[in-house]
């Protein structure tokens, strides 16, 4: 039996109705739409709008091009990890004010983003990378709210970021606080799903029954979105034939797909990074510089154990596997959907559609998997990595971990609250220098920035030695950089601390 179609849904599902009698034609099922223009044209405004894409990887250019082209759907609310750069995917949006709201988790480099939030003509609600990604996965499965220990005891939870400002820049709203419940004697924080009106994703093959196919680390966000909305739009860099995308293949059936276009626009790039070797990679600035990071880098990959699936944060974290101890073998895993990251490539080598959580260009190694950003969370939160390594702002004695905001600036806050959520199972290990540009400590007794976890750091590398941290007993000196003496640790530690019975140098 057929059902009725909504009226909105006619121009994006113009499905023939089957009878099944023999003496009947059959007619064929079609959710191919001519252009983005059509597939967009009954678009309404003040509606919620899901966005995938993460960085330019996965992000439907063509769609977002044919609803800035729609002058009058206005006032949106759009969900999306970023909001693309300047000029380019939702950066438009912004700059023609069709979007009245964003829900993202990082502004990055987009000044246009940051100017217009901190100027009261966009609100923005913060929000952790992995939540975003659950907010939109649980209301596909019609679970309406969830329980997560991502972001307990931060702002996120208590509800001290500011969601809107006012002209003269003080705070027109605040987020709201968050429920919590003790499971199993661990916290947790009650976060609601998103329901999205509309969701525009990008694939790399679909057919006329909606059935699509992603390529590398395009799917990010967009499975998740696309099985979401009351209408969802994709943009397909492939239309294929019924059939020519193998059943195990399906990545995203075409029960979730309501209208499927040809991707029009060109692939972008975001950071076109290429290999070099180790010591490239570490230098920059002068010569202290480079030998204080290459003493941490160092000392960071003997953190690594044969066997650990690992998680590297951007900068000194990323080119610590450059010094993995012989005989030692890793699985590197990418919170924007990869397990086996590989290195970076050789010219010529790029892809558009690989990229690691720093939006530069990578490889994969051999035996490598890629999926959702839903289900890289789900392994970061279940505690399934064994390792993650960030850098940092501040820690705390008793490893709280402060990496996301400075006092004046705000970039976002990514998928660090999820990685540090579970520090029973997941070891934590922050790499940083011991005091910032202006030579304050960074290891103070308490955060004055605001946090990413609570008592979640196991293990600190500076250029000056390591700590081990103990939620409950603080700081412990166990090891110190070759001739630098416990004196002048301390007189760069704020946060008290013993020194180990059996301090050793540091171990490179």
């Amino acid at each position: 039996m057929s059902r009725p179609l909504a009226p909105v849904m006619s121009v994006f599902r113009p499905i023939w109705r089957r009878n099944f009698s023999a003496s009947t034609t059959k007619s064929a099922i079609n959710k191919l739409c001519g252009s983005a223009q059509d597939a967009v044209k009954e678009m309404k405004g003040s509606s919620t709008v899901l966005v995938g894409g993460f960085g330019f990887s996965g992000v439907p250019l063509t769609l977002i091009n044919a609803v800035r082209d729609r002058p009058d759907v206005t006032d949106l609310t759009v969900v999306s990890n970023n909001a693309g750069m300047p000029g380019v995917g939702l950066g438009q949006l912004l700059e023609t004010k069709q979007i009245s709201k964003m829900i993202a988790s990082f502004i990055g480099e987009n000044k246009v983003f940051e100017k217009m939030y901190l100027s009261g003509d966009l609100a923005l609600e913060l929000t952790p990378q992995g939540t975003i990604a659950e907010k939109c996965a649980a209301a596909a499965a019609g679970v309406p709210a969830f329980y997560t220990p991502a972001a307990f005891g931060t702002v996120i939870q208590t509800g001290e970021l500011p969601v809107r400002y006012n002209k003269d820049g003080t705070v027109a709203e605040m987020s709201k606080p968050r429920e919590t419940r003790v499971f199993n004697g661990k916290e947790f924080l009650l976060e609601e799903s998103i329901y999205g009106d509309y969701a525009l994703v990008k694939v790399h093959k679909a057919d006329r029954l909606g059935n699509c196919q992603f390529r590398k680390s395009m799917n990010n966000f967009n499975e998740a979105m696309a099985k979401n909305a009351k209408v969802t739009i994709v943009e397909a860099d492939h239309i294929v034939e019924v059939g020519e995308i193998d059943a195990e293949d399906v990545h995203l059936q075409g029960i979730y797909v309501d209208a499927v276009i040809q991707s029009t626009e060109q692939k972008q790039f975001d950071k076109i990074t290429y290999a070099k070797d180790s010591s490239e990679l570490i230098a920059g600035g002068n010569s202290e510089a480079t030998a204080r990071r290459d003493r941490i880098v160092k000392r960071a990959a003997k953190e690594f154990k044969d066997g650990m699936y690992v998680n590297l944060g951007i900068g000194i974290p990323l080119i610590a596997p450059s010094y993995l101890p012989e005989g030692v073998e890793v699985v590197l895993q990418a919170e924007n959907g990869i397990l086996g990251l590989g290195g970076y490539p050789k010219p010529g080598q790029e892809d558009p559609d690989l990229i690691n959580p720093g939006k530069e260009t990578v490889t994969l190694n051999p035996g490598a998997s890629v999926f959702g950003s839903h289900e890289s969370f789900g392994m970061i939160r279940a505690g399934k990595v064994d390792l993650t390594m960030l850098g940092a702002l501040q820690v705390s004695q008793y490893g709280d971990l402060a990496n996301f905001m400075l006092p004046g600036k705000v970039k976002g806050v990514g998928g660090a609250m999820d990685l540090v959520a579970n520090p029973e199972k997941t070891k934590v290990v922050v790499t940083m220098e011991h005091t910032d540009k202006k030579g304050n400590a960074k290891i103070l007794p308490d955060c004055t920035f605001p946090l990413t976890g609570p008592r979640c750091v196991s293990t600190i590398i500076t250029d000056l030695a390591v700590f081990d941290v103990s939620p409950t007993e603080g700081l412990t000196l166990i090891e110190h950089a070759e001739g630098v003496t416990v004196e002048e640790i301390r007189s760069k530690t704020v946060a008290p601390f013993k020194v180990a019975a059996d301090l050793k140098p540091m171990q490179l």
